[in-house]
């Protein structure tokens, strides 16, 4: 029986929501060089770029064909339904586990949502694309509102926490994510290091150096609401309980 659980959710479970993922095999974001819209000298060179890059992306989540799908729905389940411990620690800045209903929830990579005050870090919920109408309350005077997202050279959210989590859960499950870029590439080793299961669920096959312990190859709609239901019955993970899942 499992006690303690941590769940890293990357791009690959949005974008069967359809939800871009930001970074082509190219590797720009989405026609815009990485260095321009997700740095923070890239901000301090031309803010109406990155805002309207973040505000694509804000209207695409706001649309109304973007909803929450079975693997958000079942990770919502665990959350209210295991009796442990329960850290979703995600790399994504869409609200989708929320609208799911997950509350026990960590965005180590930002919101897009929100809008951050430059001098306070105090954060503000938008409730339409940013802009130079969207200042803080905190400062005098007025800050104007930059996005909320952790952008590369900065340092993820919360990970003191997710470090605890890690250091003591007895399941670490990633979904969606390559867990290649660090600190993420990192969460795998400190879990096997104290002892956890650790799986993997992605659509695509597993890297020959992968130091997951189990991988589950297809949709993360197909195979979290089996791994869900599993953890729930009190099943442990076996090979062949990975074998069963494998769709």
């Amino acid at each position: 029986m499992y006690r303690q659980i941590v769940v890293l959710t990357g791009a690959g479970i949005s974008a069967e929501s359809g939800l871009r993922t930001f970074r082509d095999q190219d590797g720009l974001w989405e026609e815009h060089l990485i260095e321009d819209v997700a740095t923070p000298e890239g901000y301090a060179r031309d803010p109406q770029l990155v805002e309207r890059f973040y505000n694509e992306r804000w209207r695409q989540l706001h649309n109304g064909d973007v909803e929450p799908n079975l693997a958000h729905v079942a990770l919502a389940k665990l959350e209210q339904e295991f009796e442990g411990e329960l850290l979703i620690v995600t790399q994504n800045i869409d609200d989708l586990h929320e609208r799911a209903g997950s509350r026990r929830l960590l965005h180590m990579h930002g919101e897009l949502s929100k809008g951050r005050c430059p001098r306070s870090r105090q954060t503000f919920l938008l409730r339409d694309p940013l802009g130079e109408h969207h200042t803080c309350t905190c400062c005098i005077p007025a800050q104007r509102l930059r996005p909320h997202v952790v952008w590369f050279g900065e340092m993820p959210i919360g990970l003191d926490r997710v470090q605890h989590a890690l250091d003591t859960c007895d399941l670490f499950i990633a979904i969606g994510t390559s867990g290649s870029v660090y600190p993420a590439a990192g969460f795998v080793d400190t879990a096997n290091h104290h002892g956890a299961q650790t799986v993997e669920v992605n659509i695509v096959p597993p890297d020959n150096d992968s130091q997951f312990q189990y991988h589950l190859q297809g949709k993360a709609s197909s195979l979290v609401p089996y791994l869900v239901d599993r953890i729930l019955n009190d099943e442990v993970i076996s090979d062949q309980y990975d074998t069963e899942m494998t769709a």
